[in-house]
């Protein structure tokens, strides 16, 4: 069962016609129906797709992935006020599973290593302060959190190459029922990652797991099943794979690229 349904926009008169309000997705924007697992949001630089799923996290108040929550990320402002104006419906809400945007993931290496850090400086500093059973019990406690992390992400998780890292925050934090919102995933990804990532959301689908994607990627976009909202034609409507200019595009390019090239 798919958490989220669908979004409407609230009927509001005086929204200013100023960012994030004038954005022709949100101005256009009246209802969104998710009917599937996966949906893609797909268009160029600047089409609204990540401003659209940014509010969509801030309505949902969505756990963050290595940045601030959603009330104090400054970043996140002009989502906050989408947020206000959308009204989400759900066949069962759910406060599993997170928003992440692709360059939030190095704050999020760096805070798993953070946390490695503080929990050796804990156990070192128990032996100064405590004695006895209450040792013990402190120490056993740090430790079990310290190799939990260690079983979940590694040693170090700096000692993964992005992609790899990128891959293994997926396998780490994915939970069944969950809803997640991913903005351009594929960034540190190659095409073969790219595959494992697909492979990923394919064994979380069959666990009720529900994904909602803005990318770029021709090699995402092709999840079998998923929904595609093409945000270069406006008001919102579902797209067919094969008729992206993504996809077009690339196709054409692979099959000769001097002819694009030599005009450059």
């Amino acid at each position: 069962m798919i958490p989220l349904q669908s979004l409407t926009k609230q009927d509001v008169h005086e929204c200013p016609d100023v960012y994030p309000y004038n954005v022709p997705v949100i101005k256009s924007l009246s209802r969104l129906v998710f009917d599937a697992p996966v949906t893609f949001f797909v268009g160029e630089n600047g089409s609204g797709k990540s401003t659209l799923l940014e509010g969509i996290a801030a309505a949902v108040n969505a756990i963050t992935i290595g940045a601030e929550d959603v009330a104090r990320d400054a970043t996140l402002e002009p989502a906050k006020h989408v947020a206000k104006i959308l009204k989400m419906t759900w066949s069962k809400k759910t406060r599993r599973g997170f928003f992440l945007r692709a360059e939030d993931f190095f704050n999020y290496v760096k805070r798993i290593n953070n946390m490695s850090q503080d929990l050796r400086e804990m156990s070192s500093d128990y032996e100064t302060h405590l004695k006895g059973y209450g040792l013990l019990l402190a120490k056993a406690s740090a430790d079990r959190q310290r190799v939990e992390m260690t079983r979940r992400y590694g040693e170090n998780a700096d000692g993964f190459s992005h992609g790899e890292g990128f891959l293994n925050l997926f396998q780490a934090r994915l939970v069944p029922s969950g809803l997640y919102l991913l903005d351009e995933p594929e960034v540190p990804l190659s095409p073969l990652r790219q595959l494992s990532l697909i492979a990923l959301l394919k064994t979380m689908v069959e666990q009720d797991a529900q994904f909602i994607i803005a990318t770029h990627s021709p090699i995402l976009l092709a999840f079998p099943g998923a929904t595609i909202w093409n945000f270069d034609a406006l008001p919102l409507r579902p797209a067919a794979y094969h008729d992206l200019p993504h996809v077009t595009l690339t196709k054409a390019f692979l099959d000769n690229p001097d002819a694009f090239l030599r005009h450059l």
